[in-house]
């Protein structure tokens, strides 16, 4: 069975996103979870991963001897373990714009994941609004997620960004929850779409365990003392 190792389900976006892929896709995995306790080398963190993971970061896949790292490598090679699945879309056009879109959120959106960083149970609403006021460059990010969302779910007629769910729902399902968690302004097809990502049931099932975690570190919480 594949074995993914991920980190807190409260704070980890790069974890969320092969995870909600699996689950919601509906193939099997083992979960393992490395605690934040820290990033320092001596860390239980490092410790769970040493000799899993070249980089020491979370997620990794493992399948049998093969180990896979990154969360795009780790897409990809789902993608083409369970073609069944369909985790691109079938259509050549619409997989290399799907293909375009992750890649894009792979490696952009910096001023929104810098300034939003993810936390699930925690309400920043007020935070968001300051972050609204003040960084041009995250409003400029939200700007593109609404143009780029709202062309894909009109061209692909929803409720998923290419229809049915998709890899490129699954790397924007952290983005979502950024958005809705810091309470920034969105147009209501946009919103929508939010909602209809947080209420598949895979999202559904990371929520609540990432509401149970009780786990408050403070190296990833930028704007509170305590819960």
């Amino acid at each position: 069975m594949l074995k993914l190792y991920i980190g807190n389900k409260n704070y980890s976006s790069w974890s969320l996103r092969p995870w909600v892929l699996l689950r919601q896709s509906g193939i099997p995995f083992q979960e393992v979870v490395a605690r934040f306790d820290s990033f320092d080398a001596d860390s239980q963190f490092k410790a769970t991963l040493a000799g899993v993971s070249p980089t020491g970061k979370v997620p990794v896949l493992v399948d049998g001897d093969l180990t896979v790292w990154d969360t795009l490598a780790i897409a990809e090679y789902l993608a083409e373990t369970y073609p069944d699945r369909q985790l691109w879309p079938q259509d050549k056009a619409a997989r290399a714009r799907a293909r375009s879109v992750v890649a894009e959120m792979h490696s952009g959106f910096a001023a929104l994941r810098g300034a939003c960083p993810m936390n699930i149970e925690a309400d920043l609403a007020q935070q968001g609004a300051l972050l609204w006021r003040d960084r041009p460059a995250v409003r400029a990010d939200v700007q593109r997620l609404i143009d780029m969302w709202g062309a894909l779910l009109t061209q692909y007629g929803g409720p998923m960004l290419f229809g049915q769910f998709s890899i490129a729902d699954a790397f924007y399902a952290p983005v979502c929850m950024r958005v809705s968690r810091y309470g920034l302004p969105v147009p209501k097809p946009i919103a929508q779409y939010i909602q209809r990502v947080e209420a598949l049931s895979a999202m559904q099932e990371w929520i609540a365990a990432a509401k149970a975690e009780q786990d408050f570190r403070e190296f990833e919480e930028p704007y509170r003392l305590e819960r």
